[in-house]
């Protein structure tokens, strides 16, 4: 072959250069593709797992990302333990430093118990787990820690929107070895660890709020995960057995993640 000279050598290096560069996207794309589609397939098995199973028990922290009006960011924690029974038993106890409150849901009555206060309040809210989390969320505004992790499609809840996947291999949580998964929709990013094996449940779910100034974020990290008939609990029907004053919902304070007084609007 005859080397190219003068601008026939220039215009072969464009073409090589271009070559390379569209072999470099045509190879990183494919890739990326096949990331997606990977990482689509370990929540899809995440999601069908989770449904799959009868009765669930973990504990759980959270952590909650508050930015004040000067820019500060403050990580407020908190610990529980929920157990659910499908399709329409719950309790969640929550414990952190403004708030010990416990939520019991037995399919028709939801019952919000304040411990340290020994104030209760109930909503008849006859149905689902899944229509609990939305009445909670939506009219009763006391959303349940973990949410989108309880619904029936775990998977069409959390893919909602998403316009980027990553698959960022493995990492470790809590000593167990999980796949390492990041996705993005127009209001938030999200990242998800599974457990790797025969029982691929969230060791750790973080949400961050990328429209939001400094990007809060709210995390929930999962351990001591079970499941079948033996943590299905004997009743989760509310018991008074501390003699606790019946409430309106609105006079139950800091039964929420996010306590009044650092509530959007509230006096400092």
């Amino acid at each position: 072959m005859t080397r190219p000279s003068g601008r026939s050598q220039s215009q072969f290096a464009i073409v090589l250069a271009a070559g390379a560069l569209a072999m470099f996207v045509s190879g990183s794309l494919s890739a990326t593709l096949a990331d997606e589609t990977d990482a689509k397939k370990l929540v899809k098995a995440m999601s069908d797992y989770l449904a799959s199973q009868k009765a669930i028990s973990f504990d759980y922290d959270t952590n909650l990302e508050v930015v004040t009006a000067d820019h500060q960011k403050i990580l407020l924690a908190s610990s529980g333990k929920m157990e659910m029974g499908r399709p329409d038993k719950l309790r969640v106890t929550r414990h952190g430093g403004f708030a010990n409150v416990e939520m019991t849901f037995d399919g028709k009555t939801a019952t919000m118990f304040g411990k340290d206060a020994n104030l209760y309040a109930q909503a008849e809210v006859p149905g689902t787990i899944d229509h609990l989390v939305d009445e909670m969320r939506d009219k009763l505004h006391r959303p349940v820690p973990g949410a989108d992790l309880l619904m029936p499609d775990v998977y069409g809840t959390l893919m909602d929107g998403v316009s980027d996947v990553k698959d960022l291999g493995s990492g470790v949580i809590g000593g167990v070895e999980c796949d390492h998964l990041a996705f993005r929709t127009k209001e938030v990013d999200w990242q998800i660890w599974i457990a790797q094996g025969d029982h691929p449940y969230p060791c750790r779910y973080v949400i961050t709020a990328n429209q939001v100034d400094q990007g809060p974020q709210y995390s929930i990290q999962i351990s001591d995960w079970k499941t079948g008939a033996d943590v299905l609990a004997a009743d989760y029907t509310f018991k008074n057995t501390t003699d606790a004053k019946k409430v309106d919902l609105s006079k139950l304070k800091d039964t929420d993640e996010l306590p009044d007084h650092l509530a959007k609007g509230a006096k400092q």
